[in-house]
């Protein structure tokens, strides 16, 4: 096949031709015959003049060729694709990769045709390096059991799957792998930073950092609530993740608000400028650029909101104090992980790291929507309020906090 270069222009022309020769998605037509591939391409028009012969996993690509209108079936080495009839024509189909790993590789595209016809075609898939997303607890300690969560954790015999920590400190037990997490033990001496995997598509750096330290709001040892009318109860014991703890425990009504009781309460609030700090705002830059981060440990939880309510810097005036929670001076956030689940209920089983992206602080006190001011993000509180697993029943709830900080979404 003779390849000849064109100017962009008659590029333009000679495909805006061809667009009309393949046809329009969304005209299928059931053809018999069978079907033959000319060339494959990806699916972005902007990509339209280039041929491809392999992609990665999950991607859309674009089959020219003639009677693909006659494909009922389509696997990538032996994992089947599921066709869209309304993106396929005489003369193209669009289709997703697969994103199962193939256990078979033969690096061809098997169509097969209403009368039984089965034709290949040359076609490598690619898989991507792993994709990391998650750990369990970004404050495990050394020794204890983590998990990694991503995509494409492949553990293969000839080229097994390697987790190395910040410092160069490599994993030297990893106990179960599946696609989509990988479970280890921290080793000794894991400092803060990045963790890499490696596998024999390659290697990935996870966007988190392992024990951030930036951006702490509370830890309850060193930046703490003190100052505030309702600080929380604070417990350093057996249950400590690192150090001292917040601890939000009791029985609230259905839809009700409720502040203190005897040994445990409701809400903690931190009053900047009665704790001391120094007047400004937990951080500068565009919201969507931001998360914020904790640790919890839920020992029990079946109802009301977590409301994480943001506030300006001299809350400890009125007309703010504890109107952080009761008006709308800011957005708040809302973390509820025991609704929509098959119990109604939720227990972490030890300590987690819950993430929630900045853009998703707005809402207001009757939980619809409202925009985030930065600027009034200087003080914070954190309430328990909202509608119980059961209406007209209580939400239980036993959760402990730390390490509430706001880092950048790498």
């Amino acid at each position: 096949m003779r390849m000849v270069l064109f100017s962009l222009p008659v590029i333009a022309v000679i495909f805006l031709f061809q667009a009309c020769d393949e046809g329009i998605p969304g005209e299928y037509v059931i053809a018999d015959g069978v079907p033959t591939v000319y060339y494959i391409r990806m699916s972005d028009p902007q990509s339209a003049d280039s041929l491809i012969v392999a992609a990665y996993m999950d991607n859309t690509i674009c089959l020219i060729g003639d009677n693909l209108n006659s494909i009922h079936e389509i696997y990538f080495n032996d994992q089947k694709a599921i066709l869209n009839n309304s993106l396929i024509t005489k003369n193209t189909l669009f289709v997703n990769i697969p994103k199962n790993i193939p256990e078979v590789v033969t690096n061809k595209i098997y169509m097969i045709s209403g009368s039984g016809d089965t034709v290949d075609y040359d076609f490598s898939v690619l898989v991507p390096a792993p994709i990391i997303v998650s750990i369990s607890c970004e404050y495990a300690h050394d020794g204890d059991a983590a998990t990694l969560y991503g995509d494409y954790f492949i553990d293969d015999t000839s080229s097994p799957l390697t987790i190395t920590m910040a410092g160069n400190i490599p994993v030297t037990e990893i106990t179960s792998v599946s696609k989509q997490q990988v479970s280890f033990v921290i080793p000794e001496g894991a400092q803060k930073g990045y963790i890499n995997v490696k596998s024999m598509y390659g290697t990935s750096r996870s966007k988190f950092q392992f024990r951030d330290d930036r951006g702490i709001i509370l830890d309850y040892d060193i930046l703490t609530t003190s100052g505030s009318w309702r600080g929380g109860l604070i417990a350093n014991d057996e249950n400590s993740l690192d150090g001292n703890y917040l601890i939000l425990r009791g029985e609230v009504d259905d839809n009700v608000g409720a502040e203190d009781y005897t040994n445990g309460g409701f809400v903690s609030e931190l009053w900047s400028d009665a704790n001391g700090r120094t007047e400004g705002n937990f951080f500068d830059g565009d919201v969507a650029d931001f998360q914020l981060k904790f640790e919890a440990n839920v020992i029990n939880w079946s109802g009301a909101y977590l409301n994480i309510c943001f506030g300006p810097w001299g809350s400890s005036v009125a007309p703010y104090q504890n109107q952080l929670y009761w008006s709308d001076i800011n957005a708040r956030g809302l973390w509820r992980p025991w609704e929509n689940t098959s119990t109604g209920s939720f227990k972490s089983n030890g300590w987690i790291t819950v993430t929630i992206p900045m853009k998703d602080i707005k809402y207001n006190k009757d939980f619809d929507t409202m925009e985030f001011d930065k600027s009034l993000a200087g003080s914070l509180s954190l309430w328990m309020k909202g509608p119980a697993a059961t209406s007209g029943g209580k939400c239980i709830m036993e959760v402990y906090f730390d390490n509430i900080r706001i880092v950048p979404a790498e």
